[in-house]
């Protein structure tokens, strides 16, 4: 089992996902949660804190505190994502943006999908320097990247369990998908919803996929990225059609994936090299007379050129002296 949970990695693949999850959290702040900001115009009394933010216990959000968090959140996450103090910056990033989150999720509605993303933020620290494309293997990153991978089948997992355990096998037979699309639905959702029953088999192939979703660990590496393949595909009509993305959790996902390979740098390097025009050189043309022959193509022997292959014995006889 310790084997397993630390398993070595490649430190080109922690600092490739380690640069993917700082980026995604700075572009989080301002494209997917920047509704944050608006908490503070909400009367304090509205602010019910997780159980987290009671035991510690953390102050009712201002104008203020949302602010400084924000801009020192962004500017330390982008710091971070360069991969320079690994661990100073991950641990101050990941205690802020556990403050970003207990704010956004004290007003009544929990997101799951940050689960994987928090945990990542969490262990990233842990798993010390890393360059992008370097070969050698580390326990420490590869720890981090497997609990981080635990966290995202977690998050599958306890998904289908708060199914049956709220909704009991009426969510399977019930109307949860209709009732998503008909609040958030696409073009596309109206076409799959006049389908009898396909959205009552929908319902028992989504509860049976996260249920099924820690068979990722038992398969060999082909199949694995196949099955991770088929969870972003999964998200993928899951965005098509009722509009919600889990970005936090599909970026958490990439821990299975073999980051150390996708190399955005060097290929743009090559691709610059490839439209560069070829160097020239204003070096005249050798002369025929300086270009070496051919093997086997002595030709003609030129005064001052020395003797051919044929006269290289000595000459017997000769006397020696004028």
């Amino acid at each position: 089992m310790n084997r397993w949970l630390t398993e070595a990695v490649p430190r080109g693949r922690v600092a490739a996902f380690r640069t993917l999850i700082y980026l995604f959290v700075a572009a989080d702040l301002v494209i997917f949660t920047p509704w944050v900001r608006t908490r503070v115009s909400v009367p304090g009394d509205l602010y019910q804190p997780l159980l987290i933010g009671r035991l510690l216990p953390l102050p009712t959000p201002t104008e203020t505190l949302v602010t400084v968090i924000f801009w020192a959140l962004l500017l330390l996450a982008l710091l971070a994502a360069t991969g320079r103090a690994p661990r100073l910056l991950g641990w101050a990033v990941c205690a802020l943006y556990l403050e970003w989150m207990i704010i956004a999720m004290s007003y009544g509605k929990v997101d799951h999908d940050r689960f994987g993303l928090l945990v990542a933020l969490a262990v990233l620290p842990t798993a010390g320097r890393a360059r992008h494309g370097d070969t050698t293997r580390t326990e420490a990153g590869g720890w981090a990247l497997r609990v981080t991978q635990i966290a995202v089948i977690c998050t599958y997992f306890l998904a289908a369990f708060a199914k049956l355990r709220f909704g009991g096998l009426d969510w399977l037979t019930g109307s949860v998908l209709a009732r998503a699309i008909i609040r958030r639905g696409t073009d596309l959702a109206d076409l799959i919803a006049q389908v009898p029953y396909l959205l009552i088999v929908a319902q028992f192939g989504i509860v049976a996929f996260e249920l099924l979703s820690p068979m990722v660990f038992f398969l060999p590496p082909r199949w694995r990225l196949a099955m991770v393949g088929f969870f972003y595909s999964f998200h993928a009509v899951t965005i098509a059609t009722i509009t919600i993305s889990f970005a936090p959790h599909l970026a958490a996902m990439t821990s299975f994936l073999p980051l150390e390979r996708v190399r955005p740098l060097v290929w743009a390097r090559r691709l610059l090299g490839r439209g560069s025009p070829e160097p020239t050189t204003d070096a005249p043309e050798p002369r025929p007379a300086d270009v070496d022959p051919a093997p086997g193509d002595q030709g003609p022997v030129t005064a001052g050129a020395g003797p051919a292959l044929d006269d290289q014995a000595p000459v017997v006889g000769r006397p020696a002296g004028p």
